[in-house]
């Protein structure tokens, strides 16, 4: 295979049971606050207690400072978006309404920093993952600050008038998304080879089928709760990709990892060219004003959350 090997049946079998859990708890805790509670509160505070001190050790992949800030980072996403969605008063409030961004900021920048930081290690292998960086690194790294600075219309961020209170931001666009989506998988790809499939493809799949097919508008929302969730798993069971359960991996060839950095690469640049034409044409500050407003997808997401 080009892009991953080791397809057999049991790992077939597991990541599409691996998806349908992930899928199930992060529709479930959608749609009730208290198991949100339980979830992503209360289970991560005893877990930081009690099991991951022993788990998270040196010498495996969760012993890598990556796996913890990017558990923690996922979890104040989720906690901060909670927030918005269930206490009405903060909806009102700008600086509630800059978190979304700042927190989607921050996640890409930590990625980006270890992308530029793989970018030196030539060959080698690190708590268990073989890292092969190169120039690949460097040019996903500029389409992550790409994708930083083509955040935008967060001032429109509300809540959805259904029973589900989501967190609709109608201007983060299916491009966006897209855009984002082949960063991340290359990000993955470059750095954490050997659970490349599982925390790209499965992670990313189930939050673009969410996102922008179940619950039009909805993507970051479920973005941070799938990827919470699967973090969590991950720095409890830091060993579970060297099972024969989940063990697709990487082909660890170069071609994949220049041809997933040019395409993320060259995505996120098209994005930003629409974004000055769109800034351009409607003269618009895509800080203080919704830049997207007008378009059909645009009007569909609002139209879809009852807005």
């Amino acid at each position: 295979m080009f892009f991953f090997e080791n397809y057999t049946v049991l790992n077939v079998v597991s990541a599409i049971g691996l998806s349908v859990a992930l899928f199930l708890i992060n529709e479930a805790t959608r749609r009730s606050k208290y198991l949100s509670i339980l979830v992503y509160i209360l289970i991560p505070v005893s877990f930081t207690l009690f099991v991951w001190p022993r788990t998270g050790n040196a010498g495996t992949v969760s012993g890598n400072w990556f796996a913890w800030i990017k558990t923690y980072s996922a979890l104040a996403g989720v906690i901060g978006f909670m927030a918005l969605r269930y206490f009405p008063k903060l909806q009102s409030k700008r600086f509630m309404l800059f978190f979304p961004p700042l927190i989607l900021s921050v996640n890409i920048l930590e990625a980006v920093l270890r992308d530029f930081q793989v970018s030196t290690l030539k060959g080698v292998m690190e708590n268990g993952l073989y890292l092969q960086g190169g120039i690949w690194n460097i040019l996903n790294g500029i389409a992550g600050i790409l994708s930083i600075l083509t955040i935008t219309g967060w001032v429109g961020i509300r809540v959805s008038k259904n029973k589900f209170k989501d967190m609709v931001w109608p201007d983060m666009q299916w491009f966006y998304v897209v855009a984002y989506c082949l960063w991340n998988i290359s990000y993955v790809y470059n750095c954490i080879p050997n659970r490349s499939f599982y925390a790209g493809v499965v992670l990313l799949s189930l939050s673009l089928i969410s996102g922008l097919v179940t619950s039009k508008g909805v993507w970051l929302q479920h973005r941070a709760q799938i990827l919470a969730l699967f973090a969590m798993t991950t720095l409890t069971f830091p060993s579970y990709s060297a099972t024969p359960f989940f063990s697709i991996t990487s082909t660890l060839n170069t071609q994949p990892l220049w041809l997933l950095s040019v395409l993320s690469l060259i995505s996120n640049v098209l994005v930003f060219a629409y974004q000055c034409y769109r800034i351009y044409q409607t003269k618009r500050n895509p800080l203080r004003e919704e830049l997207y407003e007008g378009l059909v997808s645009y009007t569909t997401i609002v139209e879809s959350n009852g807005l």
